[in-house]
Order: structure tokens, then C-alpha cells, then sequence
């Protein structure tokens, strides 16, 4: 009787040792998702986090609840408040707004930021290691700003001004200028700053800078690239070329330094495989970039301005 029932113990025992590991395997997890606003880039970049994520943890074990905030801010830490409320396992922030709304809605959900440029500058954090040392991490979409500028040379060697322009509410955007401002100081190049406190700004903008500079250069700046139709409707007639931060921009320039944004949120879907089912920390996790940015150049605009570009860019339209 004692070897019976220690027998049956052991079945029991055993049984639900099976029941919890099969429950763990079809855990569904629930991420959500807040991107800014609606454009090439960003929407690029949710999709690679997508298809990263369901490759790693399977379809069918796995939601996602997406969500826009439309270019509003306080839109934005509504969605985020929301997420945090449905306690769901992981958040995608979108952008740099959507990063910062995250971070002050949550110290404990894994945060993962992407199409953000710079986490420091975002996360107002001074001694920046290459990880945030919080429940965040992420991928920046940062291409190399040195190498952006020797490209607006190599283009353009005869420029006198650089006129720059970006959203004065986006300081990942300011960040940029920066230090597209020391690279153009350091060859003795003269700039002008020009900024939009938001959409309804950019016409009166961009027709000031177009009277007054050779070349603009645009970061790559969430409000520019959501407007960029109308970016473009100013600087082609006046016959100012615009070198630019991303692809998505660069339907205003006739060149840019890109990172593809599609690879980038996929690096930040297989960051997600590694929090949810390996239990790696995100805050000791360092922050990733393309590492392959892509020289581009839009044939359409280069035509139109009578710009020839030598051998090493590929055409955007041909650009994956």
C-alpha cells in the first residue's frame, strides 16, 4: 500500500509537471504597440518588428495591439496609459515621443523603443553607456551623421549655406543639427537653422529658407517626413536641393545617407524574443543600430535640378 501510494504520488506529481510546462509553450503573449504618426518609415519599421516577433514566437502565440497617435502627444500617453493598465507583456514605443510616454508611464513593462535617434538625448540621461540601465532598450535609427555630411560635400562642393530644417518639438532632431552643425563648422561651411513648431508652420518655413540658403538639409524628423508632400512642393520649383536623414524624406531631396527601417524594427522584434522567452534585461541590454546604412538618390528630383550623381548610390526607388 505505502509503494502504491507513493507510486501514485509520483504520476501526480509528474502529471503536473507536464500540465505547467505545456501551459508555459502556449503562453500568449500581448504586446502593445504606440507609433507616433503614420508615415514610410515608421510604418516600416512596425512591420519588421511584427514579422521579427511572430517568426520568433510563433503566430499563433502572440497579439498585438497597435495602435497611432496620430502626431499627438497627449494621444499618445493615452495609448501608453492604456497598455499599462492592460498589464501587457512588452511595449513597442515608436518613435521618440512614444519612448518618452512609455518611460513615464512605466518602471516595470519591458519598454523597446525604435526609430528613436538618440536614447540619451530622449531619456535625459547624462552618463550614457550604450544601455539605459532601466526597463528600456530599443534601436536607434541614427546614420552616421560624419559621414552624412561629407556626402552633402561630395554632392554639393561648391555650397556656401546649408539651410537646416526640423521640428522644433522633436530633440532627436535638434540632437542632429547639432552635430551636423559642428561637422559643417569644421569645414568652414556656413548654416542656417529653420524651424516648425508643427505642421502648419512648414510652407512659411521652407519658403524662407528657400530665399536664403544653396542646400537644405533634413534630419530624419517625424513631422517633416509626415509632411513631406508639402516640403517638396516648395523646394523643387524654387530649385533647392534637399539632402536628407532617411528614405521617406528623401521624396523632397535628391539624396540621403538611410538606414532601412524594415531591418531595424526586425532588430527590435528579435531584442523582444530575447526579454519575452530568454529573460534577458533590457536594461542592461545596449541599444542597436543598422549597421548598413545605404546611400540613395532620388532620380525623379536629381533631373529635374540637373544634379548628377556620381557612381556608389543606389536609386531609391530600387532601395529594399
Amino acid at each position: 500500500k505505502v509503494l502504491s501510494v507513493i507510486m501514485t504520488g509520483a504520476m501526480v506529481a509528474g502529471l503536473a509537471g507536464t500540465v505547467t510546462v505545456h501551459a508555459e509553450e502556449q503562453k500568449t503573449y500581448n504586446i502593445g504597440i504606440c507609433q507616433l504618426v503614420q508615415h514610410e518609415a515608421l510604418d516600416a519599421a512596425t512591420q519588421g518588428f511584427e514579422d521579427a516577433v511572430k517568426e520568433g514566437l510563433g503566430e499563433e502565440n502572440v497579439t498585438f495591439d497597435e495602435q497611432n497617435a496620430q502626431g499627438d502627444s497627449a494621444t499618445c500617453s493615452t495609448i501608453i496609459n492604456n497598455f499599462v493598465s492592460s498589464n501587457v507583456d512588452l511595449i513597442l514605443a515608436n518613435a521618440t515621443t512614444a519612448l518618452q510616454c512609455s518611460a513615464a508611464a512605466t518602471s516595470t513593462i519591458p519598454i523597446l523603443g525604435t526609430s528613436v535617434t538618440d536614447y540619451a538625448t530622449a531619456l535625459e540621461i547624462d552618463d550614457w553607456t550604450g544601455s539605459t540601465g532601466r526597463n528600456i532598450s530599443g534601436t536607434s535609427d541614427l546614420a552616421p551623421l560624419d559621414e552624412q555630411e561629407a556626402m552633402i560635400k561630395e554632392l554639393f562642393p561648391d555650397v556656401k549655406t546649408v539651410g537646416i530644417l526640423y521640428c522644433s518639438a522633436e530633440p532627436n532632431s535638434k540632437y542632429q543639427a547639432t552635430q551636423i552643425e559642428a561637422a559643417l563648422d569644421a569645414d568652414g561651411i556656413a548654416y542656417k537653422e529653420y524651424t516648425a513648431s508643427d505642421s502648419n508652420d512648414i510652407t512659411s518655413v521652407v519658403q524662407t529658407a528657400v530665399s536664403e540658403v544653396d542646400v537644405i538639409y533634413i534630419p530624419t524628423d517625424n513631422t517633416m517626413a509626415s509632411s513631406i508632400e508639402t516640403v517638396k512642393n516648395v523646394v523643387v520649383p524654387a530649385g533647392i536641393p534637399v539632402f536628407a536623414g532617411e528614405k521617406g524624406i528623401c521624396a523632397a531631396g535628391v539624396a540621403a545617407l538611410s538606414i532601412s527601417y524594415y531591418n531595424l524594427g526586425y532588430q527590435t522584434g528579435e531584442m523582444a524574443y530575447k526579454i519575452l522567452k530568454e529573460g534577458a534585461d533590457p536594461g542592461t541590454m545596449a541599444i542597436e543600430t543598422d549597421k548598413t546604412p545605404t546611400k540613395l538618390y532620388n532620380k525623379e528630383n536629381c533631373d529635374t535640378l540637373g544634379i548628377k550623381i556620381p557612381e556608389g548610390y543606389t536609386e531609391i526607388n530600387d532601395a529594399k
